[in-house]
């Protein structure tokens, strides 16, 4: 029906949608649960919704209408922590957009599914970045897994740097203690469950490094207390900096930020913008590698 296509801004339910294709702002959602797909554009205004066809037709047409130019140079892709949303990486976007960089900002239904459909879903939005010769990524928390996940199925020759935030590369001790709460698992869904620390599951063990140059950005207290008194060592209120310093980085920093505020953090923002443009995330260029 007509009257469904009319647009409007959406009303919320990130945690129901994905990013399956992006252009210059303007993304096509996939409905986690009844599988449909919307066409928003870049101020969150939904344009058209039904089948993945009728979204991507309505979106040439606003490239014709609007004489959109293909996109060209390079993109960063940044994928937020379970829970969390896109707009996390606002930040990053202001930071990184005068220097004619594509942020790439990506939902995805972070409590619906398990991490490996998430990469799955990261494949079908690389895929759509046509024109695109450069990728970097910009990962938080869960997001760091879903890269690692994803680079276990595929590969793209365009990708350059990768910045890990916050990542539980070894899994975390709340998730490991909240495991078996019946809130914690109807909260955190599949994904949470996956989330524990690598000697109690399987899952985190197998992850592979990510083969392209990266660094780790970990929040820390700066001594063994750590931030949070329930998780042993120091830790950013969620994951031990221990659990974040993933072997094989080039560069590693810590900031004395809480887990949730680090994406937000000026410090985390310009140390991750000075990685991806110059190969540090120090001014002074020097670089803390964490050996195999």
């Amino acid at each position: 029906m007509v009257w469904l296509n009319l647009a409007m801004k959406t009303l919320g339910g990130r945690q129901f949608w994905g990013d399956v294709r992006f252009f210059r702002g303007w993304r096509i959602q996939r409905h986690v649960l009844s599988g449909h797909y919307r066409l928003l554009d870049p101020h969150d205004v939904r344009q058209a919704w039904g089948s993945l066809a009728e979204c991507e037709a309505t979106l040439k047409n606003e490239r014709d209408r609007r004489q959109l130019p293909p996109m060209n140079g390079t993109a960063v892709v940044a994928l937020h922590g379970i829970l969390r949303s896109s707009k996390v990486w606002n930040s990053l976007k202001q930071e990184l957009e005068p220097d004619g960089i594509t942020v790439a900002a990506v939902d995805y239904p972070s409590t619906q599914q398990p991490i490996t459909a998430f990469a799955d879903q990261l494949q079908e939005l690389l895929s759509s970045l046509h024109g695109v010769e450069r990728i970097h990524l910009v990962v938080h928390s869960m997001g760091g897994l879903i890269v690692r996940a994803w680079c276990q199925r595929y590969s793209d020759p365009r990708l350059q740097r990768l910045v890990m935030i916050g990542t539980p590369n070894r899994g975390a001790e709340i998730a490991s203690m909240l495991r078996e709460n019946p809130i914690f698992q109807f909260v955190f869904g599949p994904a949470g469950q996956q989330l524990v620390h690598e000697t109690q599951d399987e899952f985190i063990r197998q992850l592979p490094t990510p083969p392209m140059e990266f660094a780790v950005i970990a929040g820390s207290r700066g001594h063994q207390d750590g931030f949070n008194p329930l998780i042993p060592g120091d830790d950013d209120g969620i994951v031990t900096t221990e659990s974040a310093r993933l072997p094989g980085a080039v560069d590693y920093l810590p900031v004395k930020v809480l887990h949730s505020f680090l994406p937000l953090s000026s410090e985390v923002v310009s140390a991750t913008r000075r990685f991806l443009v110059t190969g540090a995330l120090r001014e002074s260029g020097v670089r803390v590698p964490i050996p195999l």
